[in-house]
This record gives C-alpha cells, structure tokens and sequence, in this order.
C-alpha cells in the first residue's frame, strides 16, 4: 500500500473500515488510485475512496452490502 494512501486512511480513522472489505476491494481501489497519471486525479480517487468507506454501502459508485 502506498504511504501516502495509508497515511489517508489512518488520518481519516478509516483503516478498520478498509481491512474489513474484501480482499478484492482493496486491490482495486489501491490499483485504481495508483494507475492515475495526474496527481489531480490521483486525490480524487482517494477521496472518492475515503468517502465510499465512510458510507459503508458504496463501492466503486456502485451499491454493496457486506455478505453475512
């Protein structure tokens, strides 16, 4: 994991949050923000990334509910 996306996470109190999504999830967000070409876009998808934890229901701008 990059550090600076490690170092939102924590800042953001979201790390429990994102260790509990599925392994798949985490993949993709952390290639997804990574494959970004500009620094600009680079943030907004960490930020869309923050605010998807957050909500809880939400990833990749697509409803999702954890499997129980």
């Amino acid at each position: 994991m990059p550090e600076y996306v490690a170092r939102a996470l924590d800042d953001a109190g979201l790390r429990p949050l994102y260790d509990q999504r599925p392994w798949y999830q985490r993949n993709d967000y952390l290639g997804w923000i990574s494959r970004a070409k500009r620094e600009e876009t680079r943030q907004k998808r960490l930020h869309q990334m923050l605010e998807e934890l957050r909500a809880g229901d939400v990833y990749m701008k697509m409803a999702w509910h954890r499997a129980r």
